[in-house]
């Protein structure tokens, strides 16, 4: 792969992360938590979403060595 390629797919898995966090906080605000609450309901999606794309990111590696 070249450098270029890798370099989209980080930024496509951040913008999707960020998206994915952007809708938790507005849907947990919109749910009547308070701002820290749906702060941490967004970082825990943001985190979950780059968890889950490592972990991708590792089983498409070891099948291909």
């Amino acid at each position: 792969m070249t450098v270029a390629v890798v370099l989209l797919t980080i930024a496509l898995v951040l913008i999707v992360g960020l998206l994915v966090a952007t809708g938790a906080g507005k849907l947990a605000r919109m749910d009547g938590a308070t701002y820290p609450a749906a702060l941490t309901r967004a970082a825990t999606a943001f985190a979950t979403v780059t968890t889950l794309a490592a972990a991708v990111t590792a089983a498409l590696a070891a099948l291909t060595t």
